[in-house]
């Protein structure tokens, strides 16, 4: 097993939940935390660990983000007009990783960051390597001609898992795809529920 799985089912378990709906989640065959001490009943949470750990839940679908960069999102939400929770989510939902995993042209977020990292995908002809860059509505991503044919772009393609939400127009024969719009929470297919609104009242403390 791969550090990198590890540490993806080490979130599950911290967080006790299969956050990202996996099948292979160890949350479908042992639901305590990791640790010699986590078949211990867990305690209430306080209003703080609610929210930390609702922070933490999303901080981890979006491949793990680092506290600075899911910092850096929610104060640039804050300054948009309208809801911050739903801001939050519009602009999470607005990187580059996340619509090349919403397009199923990968099986994870964590392979869409790889994948946009080693440059097989462009935005609007052009190639692109940062998995946070900023899409605009109707941007037109496409994964590049060599690595259409990669095993893990053939598995996410074939994959019924998971479909591909209404605000992402993909077209998988011509292996390209583009955010329609910026989609609200409630349009998120997320496999459990996320509460934005607990991530603003952690920072607004």
């Amino acid at each position: 097993m791969t550090k990198r799985i590890r540490a993806k089912h080490k979130i599950d378990r911290r967080l006790g939940e299969n956050i990202w709906g996996r099948p292979k989640s160890p949350l479908n065959k042992r639901e305590s935390r990791p640790g010699q001490h986590g078949e211990r009943r867990a305690g209430k949470l306080s209003d703080y660990g609610q929210q930390l750990r609702a922070k933490q839940k999303l901080k981890g679908y979006y491949a793990n983000l680092s506290e600075r960069q899911f910092n850096r999102i929610y104060e640039e939400a804050t300054r948009l007009k309208g809801s911050t929770s739903e801001h939050l989510i519009g602009l999470l939902e607005r990187r580059l990783d996340a619509l090349v995993y919403r397009a199923k042209f990968v099986p994870t977020i964590h392979a869409a960051r790889q994948f946009v990292s080693h440059g097989h995908v462009t935005v609007n002809g052009r190639r692109v390597t940062i998995p946070s860059y900023r899409l605009r509505v109707n941007d037109v991503v496409e994964v590049k001609e060599k690595a259409r044919q990669l095993p893990l772009v053939l598995e996410a393609l074939k994959s019924a898992e998971r479909d591909v939400p209404d605000y992402v127009d993909a077209d998988h024969g011509k292996m390209t795809a583009k955010l329609t719009r910026v989609p609200a929470l409630s349009d998120v297919p997320y496999p459990v529920t996320m509460e934005p609104n607990l991530v603003v009242e952690f920072y607004s403390r």
